[in-house]
């Protein structure tokens, strides 16, 4: 332990402190506007409108309005306080609150690492003009009073100017106003009764007026998509969940149109999303998921939401009773529908079997036994994707794959065939063909773009959380060949694609790709291009299920074999394997 004289630990001062912890709070501009809304929400207000500015991809302001309670002089200062609050006295208090906001560091946070203008009049007030409060760092600059109607209007500008380090880590403004925007629409879904404006140099973003949920679900998210939605109002043993859940037709590829809520705050539960999936089982395919809109009302006490300090996440202390609750309401909420799928809802509307170990199985069509070939159809398409991916590339790569004999197919799922040691090699049809279309997408992005014309566009009715994102992302699909267009607020019309996807590529696969564009949550470690390309690689590759002739067998096995890494998909996934001669002897017990 080092002596006093040289000493090594010193306490930080009151200002550095201050600035670190802002980072908990205020990560980015986002933070800001969630916590500042938040804030609008438990005054009381019936409004709230969110106006950003920016100048060359900088923003520059971020202005958040509410008529709400609005604060007195006394307490409009004491707001900027670390720990100021009038949610909680005490820690007691904390399992009785049910205001978003309960630790008075927002303002404070926010105020240390920005310069803020806070104008607020209180409802209660007896006088004519309200307070105006200027703070630059954490420092009071100057206080005022000001005509102003009751609420309170928040200015945030110069964000992270003393704290270049956090400012040099900000994400685009087009990234931002997204993730924004998606705030915003979790904030509607979670408080429908209030009416929201988003504003973006004088653009407007979103405009939801006020009303019921469903109201607000086909603000955000049109009509079609509401006409798919079930209504849940149940209550079980000490939960009652309220709030939509979509037919089993009605499903996404991830969880990113889950949105789930306790107490009307927005949070991600594991537990609680496991629930709702589970509750589904087998009425949708194991690897999608429904869209709901749900909120879960508990005591306040058995919900810990002072685990984080965005207070995201939350701890429940039933979960397992809970969760049993959650399953039961949805499961008897689905038992009351008639859950047959329209025509042309497509094969993500038909379920697949589980067994007890997990494994799945696709149902398969009724087949003839005996060998017989492909039908003419199945034979022409194959042979198109095929086509589209024969081309000789201009690397001549050495083929790793030993030398084989095709012996045929199985199940329209793999290809088999020998090699000379007389070892059997599996070779997945689809990740095969999946590897090939990605290497030649990377290749051909690099050297020339090759398109093709859509006859029909195709229609993309997003939010306008969606819309944001996919608005950022045009440039890039462009280059991969997407060429997209706005057709109005919150549609847009897909013109081209990669001339890779092949001329028969149905327009529900083309909504998927973008869906894994503008969906949150992109695999950690891969860029939104890489993404594509991997998405495109699986949607345009030959499916699990196609029958092929033994000739076309042996092109994809071909082009496999002039790929750099024949032995995984784009995903990581084998492409083929190996049975050993002698391990098969062993298995019949023959050495």
């Amino acid at each position: 332990m080092t002596g006093s004289h040289g000493s090594r630990i010193r306490v930080l001062d009151e200002s550095t402190v201050i600035r670190i912890s802002a980072g908990e709070v205020v990560e980015r501009a986002a933070s800001v506007v969630k916590e500042l809304c938040e804030n609008s929400i438990d005054a009381g207000a019936g409004r709230i409108r969110v106006s950003i500015i920016s100048q060359k991809d900088r923003m520059t302001s971020i202005q958040v309005s509410d008529d709400g309670c609005g604060m007195n002089p006394d307490d409009a200062l004491l707001a900027f306080s670390r720990y100021a609050t009038s949610k909680i006295s005490g820690i007691d208090d904390l399992f009785t609150c049910k205001t978003l906001g309960f630790r008075g560091e927002a303002l404070a946070s926010i105020a240390s690492v920005a310069h803020v203008t806070l104008v607020t009049k209180s409802r209660e007030g007896t006088g004519i003009s309200g307070t105006k409060i200027v703070n630059r760092g954490g420092e009071i600059q100057g206080e005022s009073e000001t005509g102003c109607p009751s609420g309170t209007v928040i200015t945030i500008e110069e964000l992270f100017f003393n704290t270049p380090a956090r400012g040099k880590f900000q994400k685009s403004t087009a990234t931002e106003i997204a993730l924004i925007t998606g705030i915003i629409e979790r904030l509607v879904i979670t408080h429908p009764e209030i009416a929201f404006e988003l504003s973006h140099n004088d653009r407007q973003i979103l405009s939801v007026p006020g009303g019921g949920l469903m109201d607000a679900i086909i603000h955000l998210y049109g009509l079609p998509l509401a006409r798919q939605l079930i209504r849940v109002q149940r209550g079980g043993r000490g939960v009652l969940v309220e709030g939509y859940i979509s037919y089993p037709s009605l499903t996404r590829k991830n969880q990113y149109q889950m949105y789930i809520s306790v107490n009307k705050r927005s949070v991600a539960s594991r537990a609680i999303a496991g629930a709702i999936r589970e509750a589904y089982d087998t009425l949708m395919p194991a690897d999608r998921y429904p869209v709901v809109f749900l909120d879960f009302t508990l005591a306040p006490s058995e919900v810990d939401v002072n685990v984080h300090p965005t207070k995201r996440e939350v701890r429940l202390s039933r979960e397992d009773e809970i969760r049993k609750e959650i399953v039961s309401v949805i499961r008897e909420s689905l038992a009351r529908e008639c859950l047959i799928p329209e025509a042309g809802a497509g094969p993500a509307a038909f379920p697949r079997v589980e067994n007890a170990a997990g494994v799945q199985y696709s149902i398969p069509e009724e087949k003839g036994s005996g060998v017989k070939e492909p039908l003419l159809r199945e034979r022409i398409t194959t042979g198109r994707q095929l086509s589209l991916t024969g081309r000789q590339t201009d690397a001549q790569v050495e083929s790793k794959l030993p030398e084989y004999e095709i012996i045929g197919q199985l199940g329209s799922l793999y290809i088999l065939a020998t090699t000379p040691g007389d070892d059997l090699l599996v070779i997945d049809q689809h990740a095969a063909h999946e590897r090939v279309l990605y290497e030649q997408v990377q290749e051909r992005s690099e050297r020339n773009r090759e398109i093709q014309e859509l006859i029909d566009p195709v229609v993309l009715s997003l939010s306008p959380g969606e819309s944001e994102t996919l608005a950022g992302s045009l440039p890039l699909l462009a280059e991969e060949g997407f060429l997209i267009e706005g057709f109005g607020p919150g549609t847009f019309l897909v013109r081209t694609v990669p001339v890779l996807l092949g001329q028969n590529i149905e327009p529900r696969e083309i909504r998927e790709i973008i869906a894994g564009i503008i969906a949150p949550g992109t695999v950690r470690g891969v860029d939104t291009r890489e993404q594509l390309r991997r998405m495109v690689a699986c949607r345009g590759a030959i499916k699990a299920g196609a029958e092929c002739t033994t000739d076309q067998c042996r092109q994809l096995l071909e082009q496999l074999a002039r790929t750099k890494n024949p032995y995984t998909c784009p995903h990581g996934r084998p492409t083929m394997v190996l049975f050993g001669k002698r391990k098969l002897d062993e298995l019949f017990k023959r050495v």
